[in-house]
């Protein structure tokens, strides 16, 4: 049952998964097919032989495109049960409030809408499938017009519902109110339905004139309504303008909240040129379920995407860093500065690595992590590698050095550098670290990679890595034991492996 639910799990929810890939496509599709038929019916007559069909194939359509919005409902695994440790009352409050918030995002909604056609009384709906086109958002890389739409709508939902709920309440009280009184001497209003009617067209102020109170008391109630109408407008007016002014002041002044934000990635530094870290980093994290937050002392430059998030702040002073909620990240960038000398530019990266950790080490919700923050570190002087180790980095990367190694190899190593560039940099394979399977432990190396037979699927195991210690034994000897603790790195072009 475990193993089925996680299958569900990536097919809907994890970008990198193959399964994923392929119920995207087909919803795509499904899509398409779906507003082509709606089009196709304008083209035959109501009472045609043709249109009991295209009825048919047209439900058989929202029939799946409701089986895929409840089983991405599901699916939906809440970010805050990867990170922190809860007991099994939390565990269930944090599944129902965790699917609630995905269910109301914007996207979730426009499918919800789209399904919602499948009510006979609704089908007026179907033309709402359009905006299922709006997924298309995702094929834009730079300045997608509905991003900071969508990112409005959903920081400020509370806000929309409570107004919508103010307006409902004040519909359902003068739908009823309005029928109590008007019901034995108005025959426009015979039920709650039409009182209802009334209410909601007097509160916006429309006025079609269908309806209109007779009795005194219907008046009073109509005046009301009248009066709390223009209280109603001026509340959805205000609670728009502002969200979609303060996205238009976030992409300005790029500030934005961050109190739901778990298991996001930050980038602290930023200069020009690290757009090409910028576009790998989405090429391997979709923006849509893995939050990417960029911190700079610095106004948010024009060219950063619309999907990823901009704070300006000091990374080096722990009372910034909560702008950023670092505590609640999966992992954390420190890029070094190439404007400045490489020992400035790492003295900084180093000051920042000793305030990251100094913060986490204060907060008391890293006790309850379940796994702790990762720190990737860009080093330019190899003399300070040992130094951000000490500070506390996970992993350093010394990026001058690779680079001068490579061109340095590839005069006497021809097609190395080429080689090894098209690992590391256009994406045709990459390097993944692999879970050793139980089975294995104690066995050698040899036997490890005849057993995982990862060569069927495309994949080459090229050594093993100290899961704690994070020492690699790259090539080593088919007769080196496995230990417990250990890991596979391989490479292929997907992920075959579970991830330790």
């Amino acid at each position: 049952m475990n193993s089925l639910l996680e299958a569900l799990r990536a097919a809907f929810h994890d970008p990198e998964a193959r399964s994923y890939r392929i119920i995207a496509a087909v919803v795509w599709g499904l899509i398409l097919v779906s507003i082509a038929l709606f089009a196709v019916e304008f083209l035959f007559p109501s009472g045609g032989e043709v249109r009991p069909v295209l009825r048919t194939l047209d439900v058989s359509l929202l029939v799946l495109f409701a089986a895929e919005y409840v089983l991405r409902v599901a699916t939906y695994r809440p970010p805050d049960l990867q990170v922190f440790q809860r007991p099994p009352l939390g565990r269930v409050r944090v599944h129902i409030l965790g699917r609630l918030r995905f269910a109301m995002r914007p996207m979730m909604l426009v499918d919800l809408v789209t399904v919602a056609a499948l009510v006979p009384e609704l089908r007026g709906l179907r033309a709402l499938r359009l905006l299922r086109l709006l997924r298309a958002r995702r094929v834009f890389r730079y300045g997608n017009p509905f991003t900071g739409l969508f990112h409005a709508f959903e920081r400020d939902r509370f806000l929309f519902v409570l107004a919508l709920s103010f307006l409902l309440a004040q519909v359902l009280f003068g739908g009823v109110s309005l029928w109590l009184v008007e019901r034995e001497h108005n025959p426009d209003v015979a039920s709650v339905a039409d009182g209802s009617w009334f209410a909601l067209v007097t509160i916006t102020t429309v006025g079609f004139g269908d309806v209109a109170p007779i009795t005194a008391v219907g008046r009073v109630i109509t005046s009301f309504l009248m009066v709390g109408g223009m209280f109603t407008l001026a509340l959805f007016a205000g609670i728009v303008g502002h969200s979609l002014l303060h996205a238009v002041l976030s992409v300005r002044e790029e500030q934005f909240r961050m109190g739901s934000y778990v298991n996001h990635i930050v980038v602290c530094g930023y200069e020009e040129g690290m757009h090409l870290l910028l576009d790998t980093l989405m090429a391997e994290h979709d923006p849509e379920t893995t939050k990417i937050v960029l911190m700079a002392d610095l106004e948010r430059p024009p060219g950063i995407p619309a999907e990823l998030y901009w704070v300006r702040g000091d990374p080096t002073k722990e009372s910034e860093l909560d702008k950023v909620r670092i505590d609640r990240a999966a992992a954390v960038v420190v890029a070094g500065a190439r404007h400045t000398s490489p020992q400035q530019a790492d003295a900084v990266t180093l000051l920042t690595v000793f305030t990251v950790r100094s913060y986490l080490k204060r907060k008391k919700l890293t006790s309850a992590r379940l796994r702790p923050v990762y720190l990737v570190v860009e080093i330019l002087d190899s003399e300070n590698v040992e130094h951000a180790r000490a500070a506390g980095a996970d992993e350093v990367i010394e990026t001058r050095r690779l680079g001068f190694s490579l061109l340095a190899h590839a005069i006497e190593h021809h097609g190395t550098a080429d080689t090894l560039s098209q690992v590391v940099l256009r994406g045709q394979s990459s390097l993944y670290v692999g879970v050793v399977p139980e089975a294995h432990v104690g066995s050698t190396y040899g036997e490890l990679t005849a057993g995982l037979g990862l060569r069927e699927h495309g994949g080459l195991v090229i050594g093993l890595t100290q899961g704690e210690s994070g020492v690699e034994f790259v090539n080593p000897l088919d007769s080196r034991r496995i230990e417990p603790g250990m890991h596979v790195l391989y490479l292929a072009k997907d992920r075959l492996l579970d991830t330790p």
